[in-house]
């Protein structure tokens, strides 16, 4: 998320973006507590809650007095007795993220921005590291968690980060708000925050959304609860940034001014999907709104989006918020509709904004009431939902059985090991030419470890991180494997502005029995508010690898760290570079991931969740254009592999492994047949003129009841000499000739682990009106007939699935 323009607090969330890493080695300074009128947790008390009788007693007040702290009431219930109590100027205190509390009614402080996208991190005011909680378990970006392509890891992830996020918050340094994921689709491969997201599929983005807040908000047991108004949280997640939010800084446009002209096509097949996924499938507590307008109207304005389609349409439990400073954006940057800040602060809450990150609603809010511009009852209405959801989190009850977490519990053995496997099933093979990887350590008695991220610390952590508890670099990694290792940078950091370090590079590679080089990008090229402006390694990089290819003695590996892809077609095509490993930003075990791969200790099985363009797609096309399919008048080629139909590096899904398997399929569904009634209508689709058309081209699945399944069983047989993790993935192709729709689509994938020589079986079933769907141009959602084909792994299998309607 959170992005936030210079001035005042601005500033500082800036600065804490660019020099957050250096805290990974300075002492952290203390600050004060996040609900700083609670009592501090005793050793025999447990942590504090608002409706602790001794807290009103110290307040001058009879608890008994105060009917939102009878836990006996329905949330709903205590919510409105709560907001009913309290003056117009009060309730617009509380929608700012630091909400000032009302001590007259026993109302405590709280600060509701907190971030935790890959760990518990200390950007965001409510939380910080000192010598009590000195760092959190830093787990890999999300963009190489994404290539695990593994649900059960994504979900263990969000377990280990809440656990060590309420252990800070029993210990009063952290709250209980957390606005992360970011889950925006990567259309464009120059987009800077692609290090936070999980890829360019929204199918496989909704469901890391879904996994990842379910590891961050259930309860064990309260999974299931039937009113989820009501479902206890072990934290709050936020899924952001809603809508179309994917330009940050490119060639002079910002997002603070971008108008991103969406057709409703891509709107709902696209940039819609995972949002959607995340608030149906992983009942998320809260959505954020974007900087950037949607066909001219801010999002965080926009009542389509926000109350007719986040609250109506899929029915949130939860609140919505602001990216910090949005309204700040639209009234100075925008300049939506000339509005006045009263006028600003007005369109969004009555558009469904709950809660401003920022000071726009706290400092005018309560003048755009009395002006009449937007009634009280609307901002009661936001108050509530923001209260329902502190209640779920025990905010105001306690949670008695999270009382027992503490200092033990972050940075954990179990969850640093569980960082370190996170980055080891990410990692990618791209080449491995004579099996020289995995290198044998008893072999090599000399090893080179060479280039700017030779001995990477902050640059593995990535951004929106806290103090890691403990840096591995690649260097210590490797030289853990034995024998003599010796490192030269090659370059002295990312930008290589020079090719003074070179030579002795090369001479180090000359000398060695196996050379390993990594190299890459940084947050100095790709991050928030800086967009890639090209494709290829910065400076002298590509020169470093060229020269020291040439004077090594022993087999070269080419280890890549990066988020968005790097066309890497010299390496790839250069006999003399054996091996390529993409590592992504790997956290802070990152180094012993990087040569457990390389020593052969673990056997990769991720795959790139990013297509790796060749370097001239970037003259091809704006990266301000935002349709996904091809603008042929324009000449500008199709975005993600759904719609891409030219060469490429590597394609998404890439990733090889030490062993190999082979596919069969058993019992596969061949057809799907519905019945219609009087009440279902056909539709018309836009079919090439060649193609062979079906009576009933299509059904607007609103008007399904959808439940058709079909399925089949992949079994998975390890035919190589080594254990290994392989990827299942399955797609579904549209019938032939239908014009305007995706070449093909993401439709389930698992990760399954086999043994050398043996075999395992993987169920899969779909539900058609989800797998075999297509959006059309109009916007509506159908389910087609014809022949759609399924395709399992890289078109390994394929078999039709033919659907028909009667």
């Amino acid at each position: 998320m959170v992005g936030v323009r210079m001035g005042g607090r601005r500033a500082l969330f800036i600065l804490a973006l660019l020099f957050g890493f250096l805290a990974a080695f300075a002492s952290a300074r203390p600050s004060k507590t996040v609900q700083e009128d609670l009592a501090a947790p005793s050793a025999d008390q447990g942590p504090t809650h608002v409706c602790h009788a001794s807290r009103f007693s110290d307040l001058g007040l009879d608890m008994a007095d105060y009917i939102y702290c009878d836990s006996s009431l329905p949330f709903d219930v205590r919510a409105k007795d709560l907001v009913d109590r309290m003056t117009l100027t009060e309730k617009v205190n509380q929608v700012g993220n630091w909400a000032t509390g009302v001590p007259r009614i026993g109302l405590p402080k709280y600060q509701w921005w907190s971030e935790a996208l890959h760990g518990v991190s200390n950007v965001g005011p409510g939380t910080f590291f000192d010598d009590t909680i000195p760092g959190a378990t830093s787990f890999p970006t999300v963009i190489l968690s994404a290539a695990a392509f593994n649900q059960s890891l994504w979900k263990s992830i969000g377990q280990a980060v809440s656990t060590e996020a309420r252990a800070m918050y029993n210990l009063g340094k952290a709250g209980l708000t957390y606005w992360s994921p970011n889950i925006n689709v990567v259309r464009d491969p120059r987009w800077g925050r692609a290090i936070e997201t999980p890829g360019e599929d929204p199918y496989v983005v909704g469901i890391f959304a879904t996994n990842y807040v379910r590891g961050l908000q259930d309860v064990p047991g309260t999974e299931n609860t039937t009113d989820l108004n009501s479902r206890p949280l072990k934290v709050s997640s936020c899924c952001k940034h809603y809508a179309a939010y994917d330009v940050d800084a490119w060639k002079g446009v910002d997002r603070y001014h971008f108008d991103a002209r969406v057709s409703e096509q891509d709107m709902r097949e696209t940039f819609l999907r995972p949002f959607e996924m995340c608030v149906k499938d992983g009942d998320v507590s809260s959505v954020m709104c974007s900087y950037n307008r949607v066909n001219g109207i801010p999002a965080c304005a926009d009542p389509y989006l926000l109350k007719n389609t986040i609250r109506g349409e899929w029915d949130l439990h939860g609140y919505i918020v602001s990216d910090c400073d949005s309204i700040e954006v639209m009234y100075d940057d925008h300049k939506w509709l000339g509005d006045s800040k009263e006028d600003a602060v007005a369109q969004v809450l009555k558009a469904g904004l709950d809660l401003d990150c920022g000071d726009y609603y706290t400092k005018a809010l309560g003048n755009s009431v009395r002006q009449g511009e937007v009634k009280e009852a609307d901002l009661d209405k936001s108050l509530k939902y923001l209260y329902v959801v502190l209640m779920r989190l025990g905010f105001f009850d306690g949670s008695p059985q999270f009382n027992s977490l503490g200092k033990n519990d972050v940075c954990s053995d179990a969850n640093l090991e569980l960082a370190t496997e996170a980055a080891r099933e990410g990692i990618v093979l791209l080449k491995n030419d004579d099996k020289t990887l995995p290198l044998k350590s008893c072999d090599i008695s000399k090893i080179a470890v060479i280039g700017p991220h030779a001995k990477a610390t902050s640059a593995m952590i990535g951004n929106y991180a806290g103090i890691p508890c403990g840096i591995v670099t690649p260097f210590d990694g490797i030289s853990k494997y034995g024998g003599e290792v010796t490192s030269e940078k090659g370059c002295s950091d990312v930008a290589c502005k020079d090719d003074s370090l070179i030579f002795s590079a090369m001479n180090a590679a000359k000398n060695a029995d196996a050379t390993i080089l990594l190299v890459g990008l940084d947050l100095s090229v790709e991050a928030e508010s800086l967009d890639r402006n090209d494709l290829l390694l910065p400076g002298y990089q590509t020169q470093l690898i060229n020269q020291v290819a040439e004077s090594s003695s022993g087999p070269l590996v080419v280890v890549i760290m990066s988020a968005g892809g790097i066309d890497i077609s010299f390496a790839k095509n250069n006999p003399k570079i054996k091996a390529i490993l993409w590592a992504g930003y790997p956290g802070e075990k990152g180094g012993r991931a990087i040569a457990d791969v390389i020593f052969g200790k673990y056997n990769p099985g991720g795959r790139l969740p990013l297509t790796w363009y060749e370097a001239g797609y970037v003259d091809m096309l704006p990266m301000t254009s935002m349709p996904l399919r091809p603008v042929d008048s324009l000449g500008y080629p199709g975005r993600t592999y759904k719609f891409f139909n030219g060469s490429t590096v590597y394609p998404f899904g890439y990733g090889l492994s030490y062993t190999n398997f082979s596919y069969s399929v058993t019992s596969p569904a061949t057809s799907v047949k519905i019945k219609l009634n009087k009440f279902q209508h056909c539709r018309n689709v836009n079919y090439s003129e060649q193609a062979t058309i079906n009576n009933c081209h299509a059904v607007v699945i609103d008007d399904l009841e959808c439940g058709y399944k079909f399925g089949f069983e992949v079994a998975v047989e390890n035919i190589g000499k080594k254990d290994g993790s392989d990827v299942v993935m399955v797609y579904s192709k549209p019938p032939e000739g239908i014009v305007d729709t995706h070449s093909k689509q993401v439709i389930g994938f698992e990760r399954v682990f086999v043994k050398s020589g043996e075999t395992k079986k993987v169920k899969f079933e779909f539900d058609a009106c989800k797998s075999l769907n297509i959006v059309d141009t109009s916007g509506y959602n159908l389910l087609p007939s014809g022949g759609h084909i399924i395709m399992v792994g890289d078109n390994v299998i394929s078999f039709p699935v033919q659907l028909s309607y009667n």
